[in-house]
């Protein structure tokens, strides 16, 4: 059995499209990218977790936010975002990478295990009895896929999960713009080439809205911060709980489109046809 090294990889930046500057905003006391990393950081099974933000003068707050914490910070690409996960894996030598964003303040530690325990084909939970295969069953694995697969757990406990070896194809291969920025499409848009793995959840609640991409999101992560003011964790399962015995609380980002995963940032398509020109 081979140890294999489990790297949990959040891309952060703070010029988001619809909620600029949302990564730093303020979560009860905390910035949002440090409820990410926390959180982030409590899964069992990862080995490191590596903020990868931009070279962008704008992301220096994120730099220094992680110099602060003592977290492990990478910069690359802006809009590149596979090139800045590929690199980021390469320079911490990453044979799995765990793909989060820094918009899911809620991400659950258990959740990440699942995802990635499923991947790797692991009977065993407990972190000293980590076994690893030296061939995993899969190329790819997410608990939320575009059709016809679909999600089951609430938007914002997103967890994606691929070795390095299929981490560099991808980066090798992948020329469509959204597959650039959003790192995993590349894989799961050829389900006929790439084993796939969806991990499900049974109740489906792909429907519950639990990630920040607008001001009413972030009300609602407040809220639900609020309410667990002073535990150090909380599951995904007791924020459900919260939220049928307070069934307003679903209403306030219930008219927030969820984005197309193809749908990319048209500054990055501004800037490659500045550079043509």
């Amino acid at each position: 059995m081979n140890k294999l090294h489990i790297v949990a990889i959040i891309q952060a930046r703070m010029s988001a499209s619809r909620l600029p500057g949302k990564v730093l905003c303020d979560i009860v006391g905390q910035p949002m990218l440090v409820r990410v990393y926390e959180r982030t950081f409590r899964a069992k099974i990862v080995d490191q977790v590596i903020i990868a933000t931009t070279t962008d003068e704008s992301d220096d707050p994120i730099a220094t936010l992680c110099q602060q914490r003592g977290y492990l910070c990478f910069r690359g690409s802006n809009h590149d975002v596979l090139d800045r996960y590929y690199r980021a894996a390469t320079l911490y030598n990453a044979d799995v990478i765990v793909r989060i964003t820094a918009d899911c303040p809620v991400i659950d530690p258990a959740v990440i295990d699942k995802t990635v325990i499923s991947f790797l084909g692991i009977n065993n939970t407990e972190p000293s009895k980590f076994e690893y295969s030296a061939d995993i069953s899969y190329d790819f694995a997410a608990n939320r896929l575009p059709p016809p697969w679909g999600r089951t757990y609430p938007i914002g406990l997103d967890t994606e999960v691929c070795t390095f070896k299929m981490l560099e194809l991808a980066w090798k291969e992948a020329i469509l713009p959204h597959q650039r920025e959003h790192v995993m499409p590349f894989f799961y848009e050829q389900p006929e080439r790439f084993r796939i793995l969806h991990v499900t959840n049974d109740p489906d609640y792909g429907e519950i809205r639990w990630t920040v991409d607008t001001p009413e999101d972030l009300i609602l992560i407040r809220q639900i911060y609020s309410h667990f003011s002073g535990q150090e964790t909380f599951s995904w399962q007791e924020i459900l709980d919260f939220f049928e015995n307070n069934p307003e609380l679903a209403q306030i980002n219930a008219q927030v489109k969820p984005k197309d995963y193809r749908e990319i940032d048209s500054r990055s398509q501004n800037k490659a046809s500045n550079a043509i020109q």
